[in-house]
């Protein structure tokens, strides 16, 4: 981006209440975040920045330290400051896969933190199955993370009448992987949405980011080749990090 546009992108509200270091900071990393700024590229001094923006030097200083502190810049000496923008993962969409898959896939390490397990009954989560309110539920929340980095807070509910065993699952592995070689079930296709939300509270903190963001929430009901419903995931996933791909096609018209 030339400087002229980034100053105009970057220029603080003079009658807002909001301290014109924090919206300069916040302006940059949403321009970081979006890819508008690419990972190291060059910014202005603090000296030319101030002078530009109309600024004392201490407030673009403190507008540098804050996105400093959240590691989306670099000193680079007398060279100046520099962009680090977070990495972006871009799996494909359009074939069943667990989140295990999707990280080998991108040529990551995934692991996972186990935040809850429970065996219940749920009225809502039964009805969602088609199965009676006395139904028993697998119910897993789980932190799922690429070469240790925290990308996913993930919930999820397994039907028990269909896969009894994993009431003994000790959750390491793929879900997938367990219920194709200890339940006899092969998943073998889904209906999956993904909608633009912002973190919780309980997200914000578990995911380590600094205030509640954007993210990508995504509802996944998986079937087995019986048409019968085995799994359903809502998962919360990082949107500085995360930018799902699709492939299309184009219908040639009829001659």
């Amino acid at each position: 981006m030339k400087t002229d546009s980034l100053i105009k992108r970057l220029t603080p509200d003079r009658e807002t209440a909001e301290p014109s270091y924090l919206q300069v900071a916040q302006k940059l990393k949403q321009l970081i975040e979006s890819g508008e700024i690419a990972d190291g590229q060059s910014l202005p001094s603090e000296r030319v920045l101030a002078e530009r923006l109309q600024l004392s030097r201490t407030t673009v200083r403190r507008a540098y330290d804050e996105l400093r502190a959240n590691d989306y810049l670099a000193t680079l000496g007398r060279a100046g400051v520099a962009v680090k923008a977070p990495p972006r993962l871009s799996p494909r969409l359009g074939r069943l896969k667990g989140f295990t898959e999707e990280m080998r896939e991108m040529g990551m390490t995934p692991s996972t933190r186990l935040l809850a397990r429970e065996i219940l009954t749920d009225r809502t989560i039964s009805s969602l199955f088609g199965r009676p309110t006395t139904a028993r539920f697998l119910y897993l929340v789980r932190l799922r993370l690429g070469d240790g980095v925290p990308l996913s807070r993930e919930v999820a509910w397994y039907d028990l009448t269909a896969a009894p065993e994993l009431a003994d699952w000790d959750v390491t592995g793929s879900a997938y992987q367990f219920l194709y070689d200890h339940c006899g079930i092969a998943l073998t296709h889904g209906e999956q949405s993904i909608e633009a939300v912002i973190s919780s509270d309980i997200e914000t903190a578990v995911l380590g980011l600094p205030e509640p963001g954007p993210c990508l929430l995504m509802k996944r009901k998986t079937y087995s080749a019986a048409r019968q419903m085995v799994e359903y995931v809502e998962g919360t996933f990082r949107g500085d990090v995360y930018a799902y791909r699709v492939t299309l096609s184009l219908n040639q018209p009829a001659a």
